[in-house]
C-alpha cells in the first residue's frame, strides 16, 4: 500500500505544479496553447509509442475487448436517461462521457504496476488504447456537440489526429514493422512529455475552480455512475470472461480509476464548461483515494 500511495503522491506532484504555475504567472500562462500543443503534437506519440512496444497478444486485446463491453453496456442506457436527467447539452455531455472514461493512463498503469507488477502494463496499455478510441470517437462527438451542430462535430473527430496515429501504429505493429531504437526513443520522449503535459494542464484548470462550478446534480450523477454502476456492471461481465483472474481483476480496477483529465483537455478544447468538468475530475480523484483504499482489499 505504500508503494501503491507513492505512485499516486509523484502522479499528483505535476498536478500541484500547474496548479502553482497558474497561481505564480497568471494571465501569462494561456492554457489553450497547452491544450493546442497536447491534442494535436503529443498526445500522437503517446498512442504510437503505446501501440508499437511490443507485438500484439491476443490475450491483451480480449482483456480491452471486454473491458469495452462494460463501458458499452451502460452506455446504451445512460444515451436514453441523459435527457431526463439533464436539459442543457453541454452537461447531457459531460454526464455520458465523464462518466465512462477513466484516468486509465496517467493513473491506470502505475497503480497498475504497483499493485500487479510489471506484468499488468501490456494489459493496461491495451485498456488505456481502448479508452482512447473511446474518448476520441464518442467523446470528442458529444463534447463538441454541446456547442457544434453534427456535422462540425463529426469533422472535429476525423480532425483528432491521435485516431490516425493509432490507425497507423496498429497497421505498423501487424505488419511486424520493427521501430529502429534511435526512433523509438524519441516516441517515448514525446510520450512521457504528452504525460506531464496533461497532469500541469489538469492543475492549471483545478487552480480554478471554484465552489460555484460544483454542480452537484451532475456531480452526483458521475459519481453514482463512475464509481458504482460501472464498477458494478464490469464485475458482472467479467463474470462470463474466459480470462485470468489476475487479468479480471486488472480490468476491474481500471473501471474503478477517477474521471480522466483528458475530459478537461477536450471540453475545454470545445467550450464545453472545462471549469465544471475540473471540479468533477478534483473531486473524483479526492474521493477515489478513500475509496480504493477501502474497497480494493475487500475485492483482490
Amino acid at each position: 500500500m505504500v508503494s501503491l500511495l507513492i505512485s499516486i503522491l509523484g502522479i499528483y506532484l505535476f498536478v500541484g505544479l500547474g496548479a502553482f504555475a497558474k497561481w505564480r504567472f497568471k494571465e501569462e500562462l494561456h492554457e489553450r496553447s497547452l491544450i493546442l500543443v497536447s491534442v494535436y503534437i503529443l498526445q500522437p506519440f503517446l498512442t504510437f509509442w503505446g501501440l508499437t512496444t511490443r507485438p500484439f497478444d491476443p490475450q491483451v486485446f480480449a482483456a480491452a475487448g471486454w473491458y469495452l463491453a462494460a463501458v458499452g453496456l451502460l452506455f446504451v442506457p445512460m444515451l436514453a436517461l441523459a435527457p431526463r436527467l439533464f436539459a442543457d447539452k453541454k452537461r447531457r455531455a459531460i454526464f455520458l462521457v465523464g462518466s465512462l472514461v477513466g484516468n486509465t493512463a496517467n493513473l491506470g498503469i502505475p497503480l497498475g504496476i504497483a499493485l500487479f507488477g510489471e506484468a499488468s502494463v501490456p494489459y493496461t496499455t491495451m485498456i488505456n488504447i481502448a479508452n482512447v478510441f473511446f474518448v476520441n470517437l464518442i467523446g470528442v462527438y458529444l463534447y463538441s456537440s454541446g456547442s457544434f451542430d453534427a456535422k462540425t462535430s463529426v469533422m472535429n473527430v476525423l480532425k483528432m489526429p491521435i485516431l490516425w496515429s493509432a490507425v497507423a501504429a496498429i497497421g505498423v505493429n501487424i505488419a511486424g514493422i520493427a521501430i529502429p531504437a534511435r526512433v523509438e526513443e524519441t516516441l517515448r520522449l514525446g510520450a512521457y512529455a504528452s504525460i506531464v503535459i496533461q497532469l500541469l494542464l489538469f492543475g492549471i484548470y483545478l487552480s480554478q475552480v471554484k465552489a460555484e462550478h460544483i454542480y452537484r446534480p451532475l456531480a452526483a450523477a458521475v459519481g453514482t455512475v463512475k464509481f458504482l454502476l460501472l464498477p458494478a456492471v464490469a464485475w458482472g461481465v467479467l463474470a462470463f470472461a474466459p480470462l485470468d483472474t489476475p487479468v479480471k481483476l486488472i480490468i476491474l480496477m481500471e473501471t474503478m480509476t477517477p474521471l480522466a483529465i483528458a475530459n478537461v483537455n477536450f471540453a475545454a478544447l470545445f467550450t464545453c464548461r472545462p471549469k465544471e468538468v475540473a471540479a468533477l475530475v478534483l473531486l473524483s480523484s479526492l474521493f477515489f483515494l478513500l475509496y480504493f483504499a477501502l474497497l480494493w482489499p475487500l475485492i483482490a
